[in-house]
């Protein structure tokens, strides 16, 4: 039986709408009930392409057995991080604050007065690796609840009270005493100390792109080239580095562009398969940027392909704007789209050439779980050398794989698509066209973004004259 979700638009809160759980979407009414009934709530944070948020509705909220214990005890909201940013940041703010750590499926337990008081993120079926079950977490709240409400409710009122201060910084507005040079030298210098000098990007596992610490180092290199020339040009290198590890991972689908949200190890080789809009968008901007005091022809193909995967696979259909991501998971496995078993592969390429097979580190064991994940192994120059082939030869017969994979895997059973319509992130990918026009001489998206544009300024403002944040289809 179908619970309040079936009515709303949300992809993240339809995948829900058959829980048994008796979800209510985010807004007063369910407020309203836990006033009424002195219950805690449960706020369930999380988005349609998030992995491990599928992970804990298969073993937890479709548990017929859980779904009764959460009812009995707890109102029980759902809530898509993408529609809903503003509670997505202040309960993720609460959790850090926490914990030290964040992320999705986010689970905040509150008062009826939206007052944080406990959260987590994934919570298993049973303990596991040192971290309770979801129904211990439960019953764990539940009996702190009723039987030590005052220590409940004065840890809300102190974690509530935490926030505010932390808050008053960001709210200064004209007030605020501007970054001074200083600043901005001591945060380069600070980006500088976390980078990864062996791998690219900053710190260890799970490594994001961290688009914007590198936009802010390749600006800081431009500004400061001539009067740190030994400082910027290290800030420099970085970023080009950085970019060109990740290019290699299997971050970046080798076949048909386009980058995952991150990688789970340091190397960039493992992704966590989703993909998302606004960091596709986010990361062809950065590469038009780094094309420029580059050069470098490799970045040109990486824009070409990963804007063809947006408008390939993020597109709307039927007009201009694009949807928000691919999910993670097919057959409600995880990367089973984009990873090759070695018996996949020969079936797909029996006469594939070596240089090709050692390329993309093809190995008959495989390199994640006994399948591959496609990556730049090898050194070309080394393969050239190695295996006598000109470089003409050698991307003949690379573009020839590319499409004979990119043909079988179109079979394969594609990635649920999260077809919210974000303006944020809309007006993200509307600047990459531009920016991406300019970089590979294509007018042609330029008149894209322009009609894009135009279509954002029609389909996302009220007729008030404000602006949309969110249109589903």
């Amino acid at each position: 039986m179908a619970n309040r979700l079936r009515l709303e638009t949300s992809p993240y809160l339809l995948q829900h709408a058959h829980n048994p759980v008796d979800w209510y979407p985010w807004g007063e009414a369910a407020f309203e009930r836990a006033k009424q009934e002195q219950k805690p709530v449960l706020v369930s944070i999380g988005y349609a392409a998030c992995h491990w948020c599928h992970v804990m509705e298969h073993e937890s909220f479709e548990d017929e057995a859980v779904a009764a214990l959460m009812n009995e005890h707890f109102i029980c909201i759902k809530v898509d991080r993408e529609e809903h940013p503003d509670v997505d940041h202040l309960y993720m703010d609460a959790l850090q604050a926490m914990s030290g750590s964040g992320g999705w499926p986010l689970n905040m337990f509150v008062t009826p007065d939206k007052e944080p008081f406990y959260g987590g993120t994934y919570f298993p079926p049973k303990p596991l690796y040192g971290r309770s079950s979801w129904t211990e977490i439960l019953h764990a709240i539940r009996q702190a609840w009723t039987q030590k409400p005052e220590e409940v409710n004065l840890q809300a009122k102190q974690m509530v009270a935490h926030l505010q201060q932390a808050a008053i910084p960001g709210e200064a507005g004209s007030n605020a005493t501007p970054f001074s040079e200083d600043d901005i030298h001591e945060m380069a210098a600070q980006l500088m100390r976390q980078a990864d000098s062996v791998s690219g990007g900053f710190g260890g596992a799970p490594k994001f792109p961290a688009t914007m610490s590198l936009q802010f180092l390749l600006s800081y290199a431009h500004t400061y080239r001539k009067t740190k020339p030994e400082v910027a040009a290290q800030a420099r290198e970085h970023v080009l580095f950085s970019l060109d590890r990740m290019i290699a991972g299997g971050i970046y689908d080798q076949i048909a562009g386009g980058f995952a949200r991150y990688a789970t190890d340091k190397d960039w080789l493992v992704p966590h398969f989703e993909k998302m809009l606004y960091d596709n968008a986010l990361l062809i901007c950065l590469l038009c940027d780094a094309w420029k005091v580059s050069q470098k022809e490799a970045y040109k193909q990486v824009i070409a392909d990963t804007i063809a995967f947006c408008v390939r696979e993020l597109a709307a259909p039927d007009g201009p704007g694009f949807f928000s991501a691919l999910d993670a998971d097919s057959e409600g496995v995880e990367g089973k789209f984009y990873t090759w078993s070695y018996e996949a592969w020969q079936e797909a390429l029996p006469d594939v050439h070596p240089a090709i097979q050692a390329w993309w580190g093809v190995r008959p064991e495989g390199n994640w779980e006994a399948t591959n994940i496609l990556h730049r192994a090898a050194q070309r120059t080394s393969l050239l050398e190695m295996y006598q082939l000109t470089e003409i030869e050698f991307e003949s017969m690379l573009q020839e794989a590319a499409a004979r994979l990119m043909q079988v895997r179109s079979r394969r059973m594609r990635p649920a698509t999260d077809d919210k319509l974000l303006l944020s992130w809309n007006a993200l990918m509307n600047e990459a066209l531009q920016q991406a026009s300019v970089v590979l001489d294509q007018p042609d998206l330029l008149q894209r973004a322009v009609a894009h544009m135009d279509w954002m300024l029609h389909a996302f403002v009220a007729p008030d004259e404000t602006l949309c944040h969110v249109l589903c289809k």
